[in-house]
């Protein structure tokens, strides 16, 4: 059973006043559905109908997944459980990669501003608290072509208690002590937040320079010492030094026998986990 908690319902004509029809409107379209079995799944679905930067959230997942289509669930209403359709006119495929990782410095910085939490990325687009998973980030291509559409989909766990987190190295906003619990404030600025950094990419040719800086500076992996797990059971260990150009994982590898490291670049659909090791 969930645990019994004030959770009030987003508050959805509010957010559309603010995200779609104020004065600092950055979406065309924001819904908010009871229940679901997945908002990614939904708006892949409906891509051909739904215009560039729709929104849809809702306030309980019953098919919720992650990166490998590792399943999620939470208690109705502690979670903000937002899709997003967003279209990409002329971009080079090549850098859509980037675009979770972009999510995630949107999200970084709206946790750090609004919920006022020592927020980091682990690479590539989970983000965590003291070490300890708050959010994690999904992108699915669901048109391709010239004009490709693409559907991200993010988790952040808002009011949950340590008995309804999934795992124990998971956390929640309201564990973390975060200045704000307020899901309709944090939707405010985890959309406008995605949609300026969107808007900075545009404006920038879909160029990766600035973007990766960015998310350097907001990747807690960078620097730990670090244990890939690759498909077919391989794993290596080494330090975590860079996140390149194209978004992968730079790791200096720890050879035995080898006076120096060597080094591997690895993509997030080449890994099927990257932990920390002491």
């Amino acid at each position: 059973m969930w645990t019994n908690l004030d959770r009030p319902p987003l508050d959805v004509r509010a957010l559309r006043r603010a995200l779609v029809d104020g004065p600092q409107a950055s979406w065309s379209r924001v819904d908010v559905v009871t229940e679901t079995g997945s908002t990614n799944a939904d708006l892949v679905a409906a891509a051909a109908d739904r215009a560039d930067r729709t929104a849809l959230i809702a306030e309980h997942q019953g098919s919720g997944r992650g990166r490998h289509s590792r399943p999620f669930s939470g208690a109705p209403r502690s979670q903000i459980l937002l899709s997003m359709l967003l279209k990409f006119p002329g971009i080079d495929p090549a850098v859509l990669g980037w675009l979770p990782l972009m999510t995630g410095v949107a999200l970084v910085d709206a946790l750090r501003t609004v919920a006022e939490v020592d927020a980091r990325l682990k690479w590539p687009n989970d983000v965590l608290i003291d070490g300890r998973k708050v959010s994690g980030i999904l992108a699915e291509v669901a048109v391709h072509g010239a004009s490709p559409t693409v559907v991200v989909g993010l988790g952040v766990n808002v009011s949950m208690t340590e008995a309804e987190l999934p795992v124990p190295t998971a956390t929640s906003l309201a564990l973390e002590q975060a200045a704000v619990l307020d899901r309709d404030t944090l939707v405010r600025a985890i959309l406008r937040g995605v949609a300026a950094e969107v808007d900075s990419w545009r404006d920038a040719h879909w160029d990766t320079d600035t973007l990766a800086h960015r998310y350097r500076d907001r990747c807690g992996t960078i620097g730990q010492r670090v244990r890939v797990d690759l498909p077919g059971g391989e794993n290596e260990v080494g330090t975590a030094v860079d996140v390149d150009e194209h978004g992968r994982i730079v790791i200096e590898v720890e050879r035995a026998g080898s006076a120096s490291p060597s080094v591997l670049a690895v993509a997030a659909g080449d890994v099927t986990h990257l932990r920390p090791v002491s």
